[in-house]
């Protein structure tokens, strides 16, 4: 598989670390009543052309499930060259939406007792920089903590760009921004930061003096019965996976399914994981079955912010989740981008009814804002159909 050159690699970076919010889109109230053949149809047909949209992804797929019935909606091909569809079992990479996950795993700490939202880096991590100490754990879950974004450093991107698969330690990513200071007063603003994450993790890991990878498979990867989800360190992919590309018209595609090494994202972004994984990993976490009523409070204490890519509706921040206020009512949920992904997971607050929206190219502001703006509003719909009756 060729590797994309250096200009395309750094782009793709940029705009995968690009943050803020899109404007909420404006549509006609949803109509009330049942799901029908013709609504199951129409969200076919807007999947189906976001395939074929320019800069649009080879393939696509959406999970709706309300309780025990799932819909498995699908577009384009899991390959190029190939007929093969995208299936449930598919792995793809999950992006931001890994961003959830360790706020599960910090979450069922603060249960146990093992953290508490208030601890701060200079408790918890006193060897980080001096200047970070007043930070909190509530504050790196919810975005609010000023830390400088290791992956939009110099070094870092210069580095990526001379080796994609170049293998980072993964709990030293913090050291490429020690020597810059908080951008802000931690709790003053929002503003979505990768860094956040890998505190996050490493927060976990001196509390428990367990790895990061364990803690996940004993909080979250069995407690939800998640058999082909994993936090890996290199470039390779589990078979089989839908290929992600590089749409940049009018470049053909290409395919970057292998081009990054996971080691550089890890707690922010790098988990690989399947559509079926993900539609359980959603219902259990945005439901509150892994953490305590008291702990879910805390969780559900919303301020202005959006996730990136921004998801359907209007956007609120919580801790390691997100509010999507969408014309026909509220889901919480994570979005996601990466070179060659796009992902959105949604669910109800009880997590009866959930969303898995997965696709095979990256869309964000920076890169294709128009066709974010055309995703968003067929994310909105697949919410709708999602909270209709059926």
């Amino acid at each position: 598989m060729p590797v994309p050159s250096s200009t395309q690699v750094r782009l793709s970076l940029v705009a995968l670390l690009a943050a803020a919010c899109t404007a909420g889109l404006v549509q006609a109230p949803a109509q009330a009543g049942d799901v029908t053949a013709d609504d199951n149809r129409a969200l076919r047909r807007q999947l189906q052309e976001l395939t074929t949209a320019p800069g649009g992804p080879p393939g696509a797929i959406a999970v709706l499930k309300h309780e025990s019935r799932t819909e498995v909606y699908r577009a384009g091909v899991a390959e190029i060259g190939t007929d093969r569809p995208i299936e449930v079992n598919d792995h793809m990479r999950i992006a931001s939406t890994a961003k959830a996950y360790s706020g599960a795993v910090a979450l069922q700490l603060v249960d146990r007792g093992k953290l508490r939202l208030n601890d701060t880096i200079g408790k918890v991590l006193p060897q980080l920089p001096r200047a970070w100490h007043r930070v909190t754990l509530r504050q790196l879950l919810n975005h609010t903590s000023g830390l400088p974004d290791y992956s939009a450093d110099p070094e870092f991107l210069a580095l990526v760009t001379e080796n994609p698969r170049r293998r980072f330690d993964s709990r030293r990513l913090l050291d490429f921004v020690a020597d810059e200071p908080l951008l802000f007063r931690p709790g003053a603003r929002y503003a979505y930061s990768n860094s956040d994450n890998i505190a996050v993790a490493l927060m976990a890991e001196a509390a428990t003096g367990c790895r990061y990878e364990d803690l996940l498979a004993r909080l979250v990867y069995r407690p939800l019965h998640l058999r082909s989800t994993s936090l890996p360190q290199g470039y390779r992919m589990p078979e089989p996976y839908m290929h992600g590309y590089d749409v940049t018209p009018p470049n053909p595609p290409e395919d970057v399914s292998e081009v990054l090494s996971a080691s550089g994202v890890w707690a922010s972004g790098g988990i690989i994981s399947t559509p079926k994984d993900m539609t359980a990993f959603i219902r259990g976490y945005a439901g509150g079955k892994l953490i305590s009523d008291r702990t879910r409070h805390q969780q559900l204490k919303w301020v202005n912010g959006a996730s990136e890519p921004a998801g359907p509706g209007r956007n609120k921040a919580g801790l390691a989740i997100f509010r999507y206020t969408t014309r026909c009512g509220v889901v919480y949920g994570h979005t996601g981008n990466f070179p060659g992904y796009t992902q959105l997971i949604a669910a109800t607050p009880d997590g009866k009814r959930s969303l898995t929206f997965s696709l095979t190219t990256q869309i964000n502001k920076t890169n294709k804002p128009e066709l974010l703006e055309r995703l968003r509003a067929v994310e909105e719909n697949f919410v709708c159909a999602l909270l209709r009756k059926r």
